[in-house]
């Protein structure tokens, strides 16, 4: 863990100081979409553990790093469809999401046998978990990844660019098993991601589709295979 602070804490002065070098404005913005990405894991690394449950420290991780995101979003002018703030087929796209969600969770779940993070599957702790899990992790690393990086490397570069790019680093982002099979499949999971989003530029689909997921696999998957397992 001393490794990796010191490893995100050099990139975000490494990028900081690279602004005050770079005059493209277009590349600054591209710098300041990276610092998101050292910020989210310093907060996630530097954070204690309030309570029995982590469900809940998800709340505090995600809720301070709002704050930064909604910085770079209000100082990049950022409109309303590049961040994809749309309702168009939103029924349908709800509807897609929840079997969409299953089976990629159950693909990651396969990939690092995740755990449960709440106690059981009664209605209150599913709903606290949807809540969490859509409102706080979902919206926010998709407003990163999706709405601000993607959008700003694709701007820069080739649109097949920004998405093997944002997937990867979405992928190493969600290392936190130490597996390459993990950040394999994530990267894969990121890489369609943002895929639906060049196609859709609805924030509300993949935050909700991104939601579920780890509905799926922090919450109803864990708990129906041990289950079964005890059977």
């Amino acid at each position: 863990m001393g490794i990796a602070v010191i490893v995100h804490i050099g990139g975000l002065i490494a990028l900081s100081l690279s602004n005050i070098y770079v005059n493209d404005p277009e590349i600054q913005k591209i710098h300041q979409a990276l610092m998101l990405l050292p910020i989210l894991r310093l907060i996630n690394l530097s954070m204690p553990i309030f309570f029995d449950t982590t469900l809940y420290t998800f709340v505090f991780i995600y809720g301070v790093l709002a704050i930064p995101v909604a910085v770079i979003i209000i100082s990049q002018k950022h409109s309303l469809e590049q961040i994809g703030i749309s309702m168009k087929n939103i029924g349908v796209y709800m509807v897609l999401s929840v079997p969409l969600s299953f089976i990629l969770s159950f693909g990651e779940y396969l990939t690092i046998k995740a755990e449960y993070i709440i106690p059981d599957l009664s209605f209150e702790n599913l709903l606290r978990l949807t809540i969490i899990m859509v409102f706080f992790v979902g919206l926010i690393e998709e407003l990163i990844f999706r709405s601000i990086l993607q959008t700003r490397l694709a701007q820069a570069l080739s649109i097949g660019e920004s998405l093997l790019i944002t997937s990867l680093l979405f992928g190493l982002m969600h290392s936190g098993y130490g597996t390459c099979y993990e950040i394999l499949y994530t990267s894969f999971v990121g890489f369609l991601l943002g895929i639906i989003f060049y196609k859709t530029k609805s924030l509300p689909f993949i935050t909700v589709l991104h939601g579920f997921i780890n509905v799926f696999l922090f919450g109803i998957i864990p708990h129906y295979m041990s289950s079964w397992t005890g059977l």
